[in-house]
């Protein structure tokens, strides 16, 4: 079964509702990604909620769940929901490990328009999708699920993670773009037009590919949509020392770009 699983800112904005027929423009195709690693008591049930609030909207879509390579039944469980809707779609990834390199692998595995992404634990709403849809219809070139903006919440999180959150949020504000700062750089729960994504290679490793995006990529207007950081229903958090490694060397990267030390090919 596995070896046919691998054939197989600071610019606030208060979304409105969308125009009638925004979310019905046959041009746009969405590509949901959704990263796995030992996810098969999620992964379903995620799935499932993200059919029911996209359906309704009329809209092209897929969603790609980029797995890398669980040894638990994660691929069966997505294998399976794919049988019965050819919307889904299972990427395998072998001998490869990292959020960032999950979801580029599965953006450039579709040819939609506007790339998305969201956790596969539950922790950001499916019922979000359709205001980060309609925003990106209504204008937005990147639009971000944030904990920041107001409205947002981090959840029930202790207070020494919630301060190490928002330090690692500060230090990104000099490298972001002045007239467009985002609130939550560290979100990864976000979509972007493909238009709008930078030239350059993007770094595979690590967990933070939205904050290379926002310093690297072109964009006329970044969104946030507020949200409130849910609990990981099921299944264990993948933070640890070598993802806070991975985004100090980001931070660097983008540090002695900006400051011109290193030439962007």
């Amino acid at each position: 079964m596995m070896q046919s699983a691998a054939m197989l800112v600071d610019r606030r904005v208060e979304v409105e509702p969308p125009a009638p027929g925004a979310l019905r423009r046959r041009t746009d195709k969405l590509a949901l990604v959704i990263p796995t690693l030992c996810e098969a008591e999620n992964i379903g049930g995620l799935i499932n909620q993200v059919r029911k609030v996209l359906d309704p909207l009329g809209i092209r879509y897929e969603i790609l769940v980029v797995d890398d390579d669980s040894p638990d039944a994660t691929a069966a469980v997505v294998l399976a929901l794919a049988h019965e809707d050819p919307r889904i779609r299972l990427l395998v990834r072998k001998r490869a490990r990292g959020l960032s390199g999950a979801i580029l692998y599965g953006w450039q595995h579709t040819d939609a328009t506007i790339l998305g992404v969201m956790d596969a634990d539950l922790q950001h709403p499916p019922e979000l999708l359709p205001r980060l849809i309609a925003a990106v219809q209504n204008g937005g070139d990147l639009v971000i699920g944030s904990r920041y903006t107001p409205g947002g919440d981090l959840g029930q999180w202790n207070p020494i993670r919630k301060f190490l959150s928002a330090a690692a949020v500060w230090v990104t504000l000099p490298i972001q773009p002045s007239h467009m700062r985002a609130k939550d750089p560290m979100s990864g729960f976000f979509m972007v037009r493909r238009s709008c994504l930078p030239q350059t290679a993007l770094q595979k490793s690590g967990f933070k590919l939205l904050l290379e995006i926002l310093v690297l990529g072109h964009f006329k207007s970044v969104k946030e949509v507020p949200f409130a950081f849910g609990l990981r229903y099921r299944g264990a958090s993948k933070a640890n020392f070598k993802v806070a490694w991975d985004y100090g060397w980001l931070l660097a990267r983008l540090y002695a770009g900006k400051l011109g030390l290193v030439a962007r090919s």
